[in-house]
């Protein structure tokens, strides 16, 4: 009952805890979290029609910020993390009153709101323009920015 089998695992199939140190390798220790928000619906006046400069569209965005989660996950504090919804929020009000003819633009701006307010080093941003294109389920860009370093 809890003793050594053969080969020092424990009969529950546990090694036993010997208290020696964990030892990360050095690309373990300059790993990126990922924070993330999918299909953040957001609607705006986007595209180069002359219906599109008069009706709001609907786009979604779905965006991948790089950070360090440790010590929020340490403290168990909201101070010490990405504040996904301080972002979301941003975002929102920004996009809502832009009037962008092209995604790409509006891409670009995103990412420099995200790592220029948010303090993040790298952002992965899909922007999906639904319906812009028939036959097409959506289309949109993908865009990578900043660094994973």
């Amino acid at each position: 009952m809890g003793g050594l089998s053969r080969g020092g695992v424990q009969e529950s199939g546990v090694m036993p805890y010997h208290g020696s140190p964990l030892r990360h390798s050095k690309s373990e220790l300059n790993s990126m979290d990922i924070i993330y928000l999918r299909d953040l619906r957001i609607e705006t006046i986007i595209g180069i029609f002359d219906w599109e400069r008069e009706v709001k569209q609907t786009i979604s965005l779905d965006i991948e910020m790089g950070t360090d989660i440790k010590k929020a996950a340490a403290t168990d504090h909201i101070d010490d993390t990405l504040d996904y919804k301080a972002v979301s929020k941003r975002l929102i009000d920004f996009v809502e009153k832009s009037e962008f003819q092209l995604v790409e633009t509006l891409a670009e701006r995103i990412c420099e709101i995200v790592i220029g307010e948010f303090n993040v080093p790298w952002v992965k941003l899909r922007v999906n323009k639904k319906g812009a294109i028939r036959g097409a389920q959506d289309v949109g860009v993908l865009i990578e920015r900043g660094s994973k370093d």
